[in-house]
């Protein structure tokens, strides 16, 4: 096949410049595009690169020039803002490419978490109560919110917002929290009640009857009770994690009832959310197994050391063919 790779970059691009997987993760910071890069080529296909950082006339250009099989698009971003991560999709669906992972649909559906909880909820999956304190119009009580209550970004990725003072404990410090999250990161806040339970992650691949992958863990290791919960140093920061004794790794054992109701929630969360090819749900399983889902994330990480990949390995599914998997879907999928 003819593959474009098509990434996003936080500075300005030449349409001719090209990447090699070292330089991508080396020098770029962008270990998923590395190893994509090298896959594809491991696997025989035909790749070219594009990286973007502002211009659309690339994008236009390099699909009409190369005309690929299919886009296998890894941008988060346009002009550095991730609000912008559904366009690209768009884009190439107005161009009739073949593209793989999400459709602007999922996108938009899943960065606004607010709006995703409303409709989980009126679809019966449970996810925490909660309420959104706008930027415009900051709130200045709770109501009848439970607490402890958890405070972030509406529409930030990757735990940016989410800190050790995300858990708040009184109505004055939610309110506190979420004039914080207005000012720094300019966004709305969701104020959603704490709950207290197990880090699960359970990946999904496919469409119309997406395979469910072995779930998990963010286990804690030696954080304190009240900082049990994935934070972006708990995520990223690897000094941090060491001294913490923090680590992913399959999910620890389930009652069977419990990880059947895990599976059907994760395709019901999927399919509401409208992902398609691959998708990670995050949720919260508490001591008396009740799973309560946190939010959705179409087109999770694909490095080959990250959860993703780790769970389709374990799901017999090794690297080399879950991206070959990843394109043939987008070949199947496309509507053009």
């Amino acid at each position: 096949m003819r593959i474009l790779v098509l990434f996003d970059l936080a500075r300005p691009t030449s349409p001719d410049e090209t990447f090699s997987a070292r330089a991508l993760k080396e020098e770029e910071g962008k270990p998923t595009e590395a190893d994509v890069l090298r896959c594809l080529r491991r696997l025989g296909h035909e790749v070219d690169t594009l990286a973007v950082f502002d211009n659309v006339k690339a994008i236009v250009d390099k699909v009409a020039e190369q005309k690929p099989d299919v886009v296998f698009n890894l941008t988060e971003s346009f002009r550095d803002d991730r609000s912008h991560e559904p366009n690209v999709p768009a884009l190439l669906e107005l161009l009739r490419v073949p593209y793989t992972g999400a459709g602007p649909d999922a996108l938009l559906l899943c960065k606004d978490k607010a709006l995703a909880k409303q409709l989980l909820s009126f679809h019966r999956v449970r996810t925490a109560r909660f309420l959104v304190s706008s930027k415009r119009r900051p709130l200045r009580r709770l109501g009848k919110l439970g607490l402890p209550a958890f405070v972030k970004p509406v529409a930030e990725e990757s735990s940016d917002g989410i800190s050790k003072g995300s858990l708040v404990r009184s109505e004055e410090e939610a309110i506190e929290r979420a004039r914080f999250i207005h000012d720094k990161f300019q966004s709305d806040a969701l104020i959603e009640e704490y709950v207290d339970g197990r880090e699960i992650t359970v990946g999904l691949v496919g469409t119309r009857r997406p395979q469910v992958l072995p779930p998990r863990e963010l286990f804690f290791g030696e954080v304190p009770e009240d900082a049990k919960f994935a934070t972006a140093k708990a995520k990223w920061d690897d000094q941090y994690r060491k001294k913490w004794g923090i680590r992913n790794g399959p999910a620890a054992e389930l009652p069977d009832e419990v990880a059947n109701r895990l599976a059907q929630i994760a395709r019901r969360t999927y399919a509401v959310l409208r992902i398609r090819g691959i998708g990670r749900i995050d949720v919260r399983v508490t001591a008396a197994g009740e799973i309560v889902v946190i939010e959705a994330n179409p087109n999770p990480s694909l490095a080959e050391e990250d959860d993703f990949a780790k769970a389709a390995g374990a799901a017999g599914i090794a690297y080399d063919a879950l991206i070959q998997k990843i394109l043939d879907m987008a070949k199947a999928d496309f509507r053009g």
